[in-house]
């Protein structure tokens, strides 16, 4: 097949969503069924929600599972640049033949009944997970946990509960208590699950879930710690102690993102080979990631340019304590989101951070602020803003005005993808 044969299937997909978004796991109880209950014969699963964090933790779990000597599948999403990215099978990118075979396996299975475009291709991920050994199973949760369509693991192998932040409020609940609810719906009876740093509303709510379903838990501060010291990691918990290299991925956060990773592959019996590989050898793109070569780079060849694809204020948070932390350089933000964000949540902590901002609409997203809107709420925390029609027009802008500066694409996931996919 050619690279469209997954492409034609995915977009017939999408005619399948239902009218109506209603979280459920119905449709997809009915598909698995009739693939064969795929869920129940992959290798051991460890599942992963969380509002921030989750995808880089994964990924730590996954370099330190390879580190090993092990392998792992891992499904994650969104997609940034392809779709394939969301699938990798024993560690490797599903391939084009793979890919079309089993979304086209679950499009025929599905019989044409309403379904979204996640729960079926959740569905085909774990179908191909069956076809291919493999040591583990790494799920990442697409939308809040209890309803997700990743939920469907019986008894995982482990659980895993990253920061949970204000996000997706119109489908997860208004407060931090019901969206660590919602987070915590993964928990499952005898499963233990490694809790990251919490605010104290939605511990409270975890642990309320734990109580109620019989999940031991594993808390960052309670029985396991990390922390930054003289430049190294330092992990510790009932076992002992590990002093290890910061993470490659860069912020504070990822040392709390790097705890809950070990405290994981800890619990999986495994040894120092696998906690080395997990602070060094993962990769995560568009989380703070440098972008040194392709189109974008070469037109701005003296500008430090970065790209990031936080989108909630807690995410801003983060990304302010990244900015403080590097060497001084002018920094301007281009700055692209989705109209469900906290947009002004997002920028406040990084007004400090900026000599200014310069908006732009997300290309093709039918969700996108408009420039002008971004544009609005960046002056109303007191950034110098102004907007263009691209992020290549953007760029050029700064560049003209200051040739050596620090430049951040930022706001979403979705411009980080286009801006991957353009710059090649």
């Amino acid at each position: 097949m050619t690279a469209a044969g997954s492409d034609v299937i995915l977009e017939r997909m999408m005619a399948l969503h239902p009218k109506i978004i209603d979280l459920t796991l119905d449709r997809v109880w009915r598909l698995l069924a009739a693939l064969g209950n795929p869920q129940d014969a992959m290798p051991p699963v460890i599942h992963v929600a969380g509002t921030n964090g989750k995808g880089s933790t994964l990924a730590m779990i996954r370099a330190g599972i390879e580190g090993a000597g092990l392998s792992a599948h891992a499904y994650t999403s969104p997609h940034l640049a392809r779709f394939h990215e969301r699938i990798r099978v024993a560690g490797t990118l599903i391939g084009e033949a793979e890919l079309t075979a089993v979304l086209d396996e679950c499009y025929t299975a599905n019989g044409g009944d309403p379904i979204t475009y996640f729960e079926i291709t959740t569905c085909a991920a774990l179908l191909a997970f069956t076809r291919t050994p493999a040591d583990f199973t790494l799920l990442e949760v697409g939308l809040g946990g209890r309803l997700d369509a990743t939920n469907v693991c019986p008894v995982p192998a482990l659980t895993v509960i990253t920061p949970v932040s204000m996000d997706h409020e119109q489908y997860l609940g208004d407060t931090l208590a019901r969206i660590a609810f919602e987070k915590a719906g993964i928990l499952k009876r005898g499963v233990p699950c490694i809790v990251g740093p919490q605010e104290p509303e939605a511990q409270d709510a975890i642990e309320d879930v734990a109580a109620r379903v019989g999940a031991p838990l594993l808390c960052h501060g309670q029985h396991w710690h990390v922390a930054r010291e003289r430049g190294r990691l330092v992990y510790q918990d009932e076992t002992g102690l590990r002093d290890l290299p910061l993470p490659n991925l860069l912020g504070e956060h990822q040392v709390f993102n790097a705890g809950a990773a070990l405290a994981a592959l800890r619990h999986l019996g495994l040894g120092d080979d696998a906690y080395e590989a997990a602070v060094t050898r993962a990769e995560w793109p568009a989380r703070m990631q440098r972008i040194v070569r392709g189109p974008l780079a070469r037109s701005a060849p003296e500008v430090e340019l970065w790209l990031d694809g936080g989108h909630n204020a807690a995410a801003g948070i983060a990304l302010q304590k990244v900015l403080s932390e590097l060497p001084k350089r002018p920094t301007y933000l281009i700055c692209g989101m989705l109209n469900t964000k906290d947009v002004t949540g997002y920028l406040r902590p990084l007004a400090a951070e900026v000599e200014g901002l310069t908006a732009v609409s997300i290309p093709g997203e039918s969700n996108t602020l408009p420039s002008e809107a971004t544009a609005r709420a960046a002056r109303s925390v007191g950034m110098r803003a102004d907007e263009a029609e691209s992020v290549a027009e953007a760029l050029r802008r700064i560049a003209e005005q200051a040739p050596q500066a620090r430049v951040l694409i930022c706001g979403s996931l979705y411009l980080a993808g286009g801006v991957l996919r353009d710059n090649g």
